[in-house]
């Protein structure tokens, strides 16, 4: 719902289902309002209204549901929260599982959030650089206010500093600086096409071997940190970054892959296209 939507008041009674029926006796309601906050101290409960037909910004209330008590309403407040952002509402939902949460965020705003069920999306990235700049996009897209489903990410980083303890040679290399990963090994970085003056192992994707294998010619060992490679078939819908994307995104049924470069409406449409068909949470 939109914060336009909830109306908030403070009262002086007991949140009792008793007292807020004995309440809500010849009220009025503002012609969009359809949910109130009522808060005693610390304490909230949450008020659906049914309006009647009339004219002007007022109509009675002719009937009313309790949506919840103060035993299963929380209070939540986050001044950088955009209170109508489906994504982050049900981010939240999932801190407070089973709980209608009374949200307050940017501008002061008041929203209420109940009954989201949240949707999951895997992202499956390199690191370092920490955070991954995939995990950075998706999180951009989903606050950017063009991904209307609630979505909550779950991240999958791939460390390539874990596959240093695999390596047998007397160096490794990596495919880039930027990464400003070491080893207790002569170190090289496959950007800057280095001259080799050791045997070493690539740990890197497909394209950083057959990068490999073009400039330096013959075999390397090879440690495979692929993203698109550690997608799994279990039906949770995945995104990650492939070489073999050049603009767009592909979709191959719950597995979505957009380009190394990737851009915030590219993860977007990649996003909205991996999830065109789930819920929304109205």
């Amino acid at each position: 719902m939109h914060c336009k939507d909830v109306a908030v008041r403070e009262v002086d009674f007991e949140l009792t289902a008793e007292r807020i029926g004995a309440e809500m006796s010849d009220w009025i309601a503002y012609v969009r309002t359809d949910h109130i906050v009522l808060r005693n101290g610390d304490e909230f409960a949450v008020v659906r209204f049914f309006k009647g037909e009339g004219k002007g910004l007022f109509r009675p209330v002719v009937d009313f549901e309790i949506v919840s008590l103060p035993e299963d309403t929380v209070y939540h407040e986050d001044p950088d929260l955009d209170i109508i952002n489906v994504p982050r509402l049900a981010e939240i939902q999932t801190m407070y599982p089973g709980k209608t949460v009374v949200v307050k965020g940017v501008f002061s705003h008041v929203n209420v959030v109940h009954g989201i069920i949240p949707l999951r999306l895997r992202v499956i990235d390199n690191v370092p650089p920490a955070p991954s700049k995939l995990g950075a996009l998706v999180r951009m897209a989903l606050s950017s206010g063009y991904v209307e489903k609630p979505i909550v990410p779950e991240f999958v980083d791939i460390d390539m500093a874990d596959r240093i303890s695999e390596v047998r040679t007397e160096a490794v290399m990596f495919p880039c600086e930027v990464s400003h990963l070491t080893a207790d090994m002569p170190v090289y970085f496959l950007d800057k096409t280095p001259k080799l003056e050791h045997d070493v192992t690539l740990v890197g994707c497909h394209l950083s071997k057959r990068i490999y294998d073009e400039y330096y010619g013959g075999e390397v060992p090879f440690l495979n940190v692929c993203p698109a490679d550690y997608m799994e078939d279990d039906g949770v819908p995945t995104i990650t970054k492939c070489c073999k994307v050049k603009n767009g995104h592909i979709l191959d049924g719950c597995h979505a892959a957009v380009p190394w470069g990737a851009t915030v409406p590219e993860v977007v449409e990649a996003i909205n296209d991996l999830f065109r068909d789930a819920p929304s949470d109205e």
